[in-house]
C-alpha cells in the first residue's frame, strides 16, 4: 500500500511498515455520516427571523465577492481560484475578485477570512493543508475549525516533482543517486512550512533514504521561480503553475505523485512506477468566516457547485492537471475536514514538522 499524504493518510514513525528504501501506510476510509440539521426553534420572537434568513439566502451575494488566496500570485491555488471566479461571476451576477494574501503557508489568508464580516462576501479559497495541517505545525495559529466554515471542495489533485533543466538527471531514481553522492548540495523549495509540497519533499527524502535541504517561500509561484532560475534544485509543485513551464522547457518533470499518470503530462511516470512507494494528493476548497449563517453557506455551496458543472470547469481542471472532487454535501465536507484535522493532529507529531 502506498504512503499517502493527501489529507487522507499518513505516514512516518514506528507505526509504518517499512521495506528497504520504501515507506508505506494505509488507512481505511471512514464511513461518512450526514450531519443532522439544527432542530427548529420554537415560536415567538425567533420565528420573526425566518423571513430574514430566507432573504439572505435569496439575495446573496450583496455586492462583489472576494476569494482570498493564501499564496502569492502564480501558484496553483491562485490560478485555480481565478478560473473558478471567471466562471462563477456571471452566474451570480457579481464580480469575484481574487485577493492574494501570501505568507506562513497560507495562514495569513486564513486569518484574513476568519476576521472578516460573516456575510459570505469574503471567502477563503484554501489548499487543504491551510486548514488541516497549519494549526498543528504553526505556533499561535488560529483554530481553523472554530473560525472557518467549510462550504465545498472544488478540486482533487496530485503534485509533480520538477527540477531545473540543468540538473543532470532524467528520473527520480537518478535524482536519489545524485543526492546520495552529494547530500549537502540538493535543495527543495515549498510554499511554506507544513504545506503539501514541503511534506511531499520530506516524505520523498525519508522513503528514499536521502537528505535534502528545505527552503520555504511565501507561495508556489516564487518557490518555483527559483527552481527555474537555478537557485533551488527541485520542487514538488502543484500542477497549474508547473505544467506550462515543463512544456516550455523551463522545468524538467521527473515524476507525478498520484496513483496514476495525468493526462496533461502522460509521459511523466509516477513515483511508484520508479520504485518509490509514495503517494501525495491535495485539494482546494471554499471556506467562509465561522459565524456565517447556514442559509448563506447553503447558497454559496449551491452556486459554486452549479459553476463547477460548467464544461469550462472541466476544461480548466484538465489543462491544469486537476480532477473533480468527491460529490459531498456541505455537511459531509465539514465532517471530512474535521476528521482529517483530528487525524493529522496525532500523526504530525511523528513527522516532527514545526514552524521554522
Amino acid at each position: 500500500m502506498p504512503l499517502a499524504l493527501g489529507l487522507r493518510e499518513v505516514l512516518l514513525g514506528d507505526m509504518i511498515r517499512r521495506q528497504p528504501g520504501i515507506a508505506s501506510y494505509s488507512r481505511p476510509e471512514e464511513t461518512m455520516k450526514t450531519l443532522t440539521r439544527r432542530s427548529t426553534v420554537g415560536l415567538g420572537a425567533t420565528a420573526l427571523l425566518l423571513p430574514g434568513l430566507a432573504r439572505a439566502q435569496a439575495t446573496w451575494p450583496n455586492g462583489p465577492v472576494t476569494f482570498v488566496v493564501g499564496y502569492a500570485a502564480g501558484g496553483g491555488a491562485d490560478i485555480n481560484a481565478r478560473e473558478l471566479a471567471n466562471i462563477e461571476s456571471p452566474m451570480i451576477g457579481q464580480q469575484i475578485v481574487v485577493d492574494n494574501k501570501g505568507g506562513a503557508a497560507g495562514s495569513v489568508g486564513a486569518r484574513v477570512v476568519a476576521a472578516a464580516k460573516p456575510d459570505g462576501q469574503t471567502l477563503f479559497y484554501a489548499v487543504g493543508t491551510n486548514v488541516i495541517i497549519n494549526p498543528w505545525v504553526q505556533k499561535g495559529m488560529i483554530d481553523t475549525l472554530a473560525t472557518l466554515a467549510p462550504i465545498c471542495q472544488t478540486t482533487d489533485y496530485q503534485y509533480v516533482l520538477v527540477v531545473n533543466p540543468k540538473v543532470p538527471v532524467k528520473t527520480a531514481a537518478e535524482l536519489v543517486a545524485l543526492a546520495k553522492k552529494d547530500p549537502e548540495k540538493l535543495t527543495y523549495s515549498s510554499s511554506g512550512v507544513g504545506g503539501n509540497n514541503h511534506l511531499a519533499g520530506a516524505l520523498f527524502a525519508d522513503a528514499a533514504g536521502i537528505k535534502i535541504t528545505h527552503v520555504p517561500y511565501k507561495g508556489t509561484g516564487p518557490a518555483l521561480a527559483d527552481v527555474i532560475s537555478g537557485v533551488i534544485t527541485m520542487n514538488f509543485s502543484s500542477l497549474p503553475p508547473a505544467v506550462g513551464q515543463v512544456k516550455g522547457g523551463n522545468l524538467k518533470a521527473l515524476a507525478v505523485t498520484g496513483e496514476k499518470r495525468i493526462k496533461s503530462m502522460p509521459d511523466v511516470p509516477t513515483l511508484k512506477e520508479q520504485g518509490i512507494d509514495v503517494v501525495v494528493n491535495g485539494w482546494h476548497g471554499l471556506f467562509a468566516p465561522g459565524k456565517t449563517p447556514d442559509a448563506i453557506l447553503d447558497k454559496i455551496a449551491a452556486d459554486t457547485k452549479a459553476a463547477m458543472k460548467d464544461p469550462r470547469w472541466d476544461q480548466a481542471l484538465a489543462k491544469d492537471g486537476l480532477e473533480m472532487p468527491p460529490d459531498r454535501t456541505r455537511a459531509q465536507f465539514a465532517k471530512f475536514v474535521a476528521d482529517e484535522h483530528k487525524f493529522w493532529g496525532a500523526k504530525l507529531k511523528e513527522l516532527k514538522v514545526e514552524m521554522e
